[in-house]
Order: C-alpha cells, then sequence, then structure tokens
C-alpha cells in the first residue's frame, strides 16, 4: 500500500510538472500581488543612519547616552500618543467579549448551548416579563450546530475546540458576535442573562450615589507570543517551550492622579479623564508597559480579523508594536542630525515667543505654556516625519530594557536591548510635569514595567514591509 501511495504521488508530481504552463523553468510560486498599505493614523518613518545619543553637553552628568552612529529599518509610526478615545475602544472590546464568553458558557451549563443525544438542543430559558423575546440562547457558542459547519469546523471542534486547553476548557469555541448585546435594564431577556450581567458590575455594597460602575477587574485579555530570542538561543526544543501567553488587566488605573502628586488635588482627572468625552482626544495615562503590550496584540488581531472575515486571501499584517528605543530617538529627530529637540533646538520657543511643546517651563509654573496638564493628541507643530508630541505631553513607553551602559554593546545594525528579565523599560520624550532636559531627543529615562503614570503614555509602530524606503537613499 504505501508503494502504491509513493508511487502515485511521484507520477502526480510528474505529471503537475509537465503539464503546467511554466514550460519546466523555475518560475517561483506565485501569490497575489502586494501592495505596502500604510496603517490609518501611522506615518512612515523611513529607515536610515544617524547618531543616536547626546550632541550637546549632558547636563545631568548621567553618561547613559554616549554618541553612537546606528541604522534602523522602516517602519510605520502612530503620528500621535494612543487617545483615550482609542483605548477605549481596546476596552469596550475586552468587555463586550468577556459578557458574551460568560453567556455563552452559561447557555453551555444550561443545556442550550451544546447539543443533546439526537441532535436536539436543550431546553431554552423563558423570556422575561417585558423583554422583547429571545433568551440567553441567542448568545451560545456558534459550533453548537453541526448541520452548519463546515468540514474543516466540525474536524477542528471535535478534536481541539470540545477538548480545550489546560487554562481554558473553552479554548477555541467561537462567539456569536451577530447577536447585539443588551445594554437597557428594562429589556434583558431572562433572568440567566441579568445574572451574567450583573456579574460584570461592582458589588452593590460598593456602590455609592446610585452609581454602579464596571468592575475593571474583570476586564483581562489573553494573548500569546514566541519568544524568538529565547527560541534562536536555544540548542534544542519545540516551538511550544517559546510560546508564552499572558493574561492583562487592561483597565488604565485612574489613581495615578492622585498617588503622583502627594499633598495635590487632582480629584477631577481621576473622576473624568479617561472616560469624559471633553478628555477624548487627550493621551491615554495610567497603562503599565504590559498593558501597552497587550494594547499592541488587541490592535493586530483586530486588523486581521477584519482580513479573515472578507476571504479575499489577502495576507495578514505583521503585528503591532511598542518602538525600540533606537526607532524612537531616530523618529523623534524628524530628519533632523544632532538636533537637540524634534524641531531642532536649542530653544523651546519660536521666534514670537510661543513654546513649542508642553512641558513645565518654569519652577511650579505649570500653566507658563498654556496647559497646566495633558493637552489633545494633534497639538503643537508636527516634526519633519509628522509625528505630533515628540516631545512633552506624556512620556512613551518603548520595548527596550534599560541599561546606563547599553549604548557600549549594542548592535549598531537595528539596536535594541529586548532583556525580558530587566523591568526597568526605556521612556522617552518628557512630559507636561518634566523640565525642558526631559524633552530632548537624546534623553534617557525609565520606569518599571509594572508601574503605571499620569505621565506616561505610548504609541505604536508596524514594521515597513521591503527595504527600499531609506532616508539615506540618493534622490
Amino acid at each position: 500500500m504505501k508503494k502504491f501511495i509513493a508511487f502515485t504521488v511521484f507520477s502526480a508530481l510528474l505529471v503537475s510538472c509537465g503539464g503546467s504552463s511554466d514550460k519546466g523553468e523555475l518560475v517561483g510560486v506565485k501569490g497575489k500581488k502586494w501592495f505596502p498599505e500604510k496603517p490609518l493614523g501611522m506615518s512612515l518613518i523611513p529607515g536610515g543612519a544617524f547618531i543616536m545619543g547626546k550632541s550637546d553637553d549632558d547636563l545631568a552628568n548621567i553618561q547613559d547616552a554616549p554618541t553612537k552612529t546606528v541604522t534602523v529599518r522602516s517602519f510605520y509610526m502612530d503620528e500621535t500618543e494612543i487617545t483615550n478615545s482609542e483605548y477605549r475602544e481596546f476596552v469596550e472590546w475586552v468587555k463586550d467579549s468577556t459578557i458574551r464568553v460568560r453567556l455563552a458558557i452559561l447557555a453551555d451549563e444550561l443545556g442550550g448551548g451544546a447539543p443533546a443525544a439526537g441532535g436536539a438542543t436543550g431546553a431554552a430559558a423563558k423570556p422575561a416579563k417585558g423583554s422583547k423575546g429571545g433568551s440567553i440562547n441567542d448568545f451560545k457558542f456558534n459550533d453548537t450546530d453541526p448541520a452548519k459547519m463546515t468540514a474543516y469546523d466540525k474536524y477542528m471542534n471535535e478534536n481541539y475546540y470540545s477538548v480545550g486547553t489546560e487554562e481554558d476548557p473553552y479554548a477555541g469555541r467561537k462567539l456569536n458576535r451577530k447577536v447585539k448585546l443588551i445594554k437597557d435594564t428594562s429589556k434583558y431577556p431572562d433572568e440567566y442573562y441579568t445574572e451574567v450581567m450583573d456579574s460584570m458590575y461592582i458589588p452593590m455594597a460598593e456602590a455609592f450615589n446610585g452609581l454602579r460602575t464596571i468592575d475593571a477587574s474583570k476586564l483581562k485579555f489573553r494573548y500569546s507570543w514566541l519568544d524568538i530570542q529565547a527560541a534562536a538561543k536555544a540548542k534544542a526544543g519545540k516551538r511550544k517551550d517559546f510560546i508564552r501567553t499572558e493574561t492583562r488587566p487592561i483597565y488604565p488605573d485612574t489613581t495615578v492622579w492622585i498617588k503622583d502628586f502627594a499633598y495635590s488635588y487632582n480629584d477631577p482627572m481621576h473622576n473624568d479623564y479617561l472616560w469624559h468625552q471633553a478628555y477624548s482626544e487627550y493621551p491615554v495615562v495610567g497603562v503599565n508597559w504590559h498593558q501597552a503590550k497587550a494594547f499592541c496584540a488587541w490592535r493586530t488581531l483586530k486588523k486581521n480579523a477584519y482580513i479573515k472575515s472578507k476571504k479575499t486571501g489577502r495576507d495578514l499584517i505583521n503585528a503591532f508594536r511598542l518602538p525600540t528605543e533606537a526607532e524612537w530617538e531616530y523618529s523623534a529627530r524628524g530628519g533632523l542630525q544632532s538636533g537637540t529637540y524634534p524641531w531642532g533646538g536649542p530653544y523651546t520657543k519660536n521666534d514670537r515667543g510661543c513654546f513649542l511643546a508642553n512641558f513645565k517651563p518654569n519652577r511650579g509654573d505649570y500653566a507658563a505654556d498654556q496647559s497646566l496638564y495633558t493637552v489633545e493628541a494633534k497639538s503643537y507643530e508636527p516634526n519633519g516625519y509628522n509625528l505630533y508630541n515628540m516631545a512633552g505631553n506624556v512620556s512613551e513607553w518603548t520595548a527596550s530594557s534599560y541599561d546606563a551602559g547599553a549604548y557600549e554593546y549594542v548592535s549598531t545594525m537595528n539596536p535594541n536591548v529586548p532583556d525580558l528579565k530587566n523591568m526597568r523599560k526605556v521612556v522617552r520624550g518628557g512630559s507636561w510635569k518634566d523640565v525642558a532636559y526631559f524633552l530632548q531627543v537624546s534623553t534617557r529615562d525609565f520606569e518599571y514595567a509594572d508601574t503605571s503614570r499620569s505621565y506616561i503614555g505610548f504609541r505604536t509602530v508596524q514594521d515597513y514591509m521591503g527595504t527600499s524606503v531609506t532616508g539615506n537613499a540618493k534622490k
């Protein structure tokens, strides 16, 4: 039997090679024609070489940024810091998904979400009086009716999804996102739906003034990634040994406005900054390094899910991520070599006496630049790469770990320190509460990965596919 199969495969290969239109020539595997697509709200940063480090006197005498010529590849970068509005979309997606998972699991446990013997489903819960019909079974998993499944989905469900994993017995199960969640409490379809929705909010004992808010501790995002650094250095091991799965609480810490400033009244920022529409276009803060990475994973998932839904055969995008320290500095310079600030410098005011960034110009005078806290993400003039607020407003997380001596040993090609054990992560750009020194494009600073601040935000990047775009290329 094995000989027959081998002969059949060999014959098929001969027929395939001999009968194709390539006339037996080596033409390569052809795919769909590919065109680079600039992500919405991003600018293309053409790769090239630049002098990284302090070009001016190191007034603080930290000596952690000696000059060094390095080269970075091309990439896209967000024109602005990630705003409250954009991050709220992430929060809402996680909240929506968490509710749908809980509804589907409860429907499964009640018997309405899993096929019974003979293909019939369990008894549906009766609609509550005053509701517009339906029940919790409207939100059951999409893989509960084999008759509506493709052969592939049926196979995957029987062999993988129905089994789940040790961490999550429901891993892989498909949610029904076509049915809209019911937000109006008077229209909840049944008591089971009410039970799930009730579980998402803080206990009644913790509510005050009749306000019962969402329980932020319930909002967690789980994602997986491949530790390429560890895999490349390992002498042996299977792929699964280097897959890392993280589950992160994603709700920003709004108490940072209180904790960061002792003996200071910042309660309004704690109460309103994240959710009030007045601050929608302001940079999100209170997000630690791990949460910023989780946002990048979600943004990648969101775009690729859309591409898959169109079923056009289009290639999936490569991942959104945090910029490396070198990429951030190269972008902040905006094509200017050896400039002190993104606009060049050496001054922080223009020829009309207006400040060029949001920072603390004078001791105790936060409002000298016409702003007390943060400003809208598209404030002030952009730099040469059309990037806003690369100096001031909020400091920004990078993917790199901080080492004071890193410039002495990092590579001159795409330098980075991807040390996962080092919890000190580089932040760049300075913020609304910093003096001008921290706004300099070469100034290095750090914060611990699990720490969130009222003056640290982030922006994302995505690698450019190809090498033809460089900032040093001849015109």
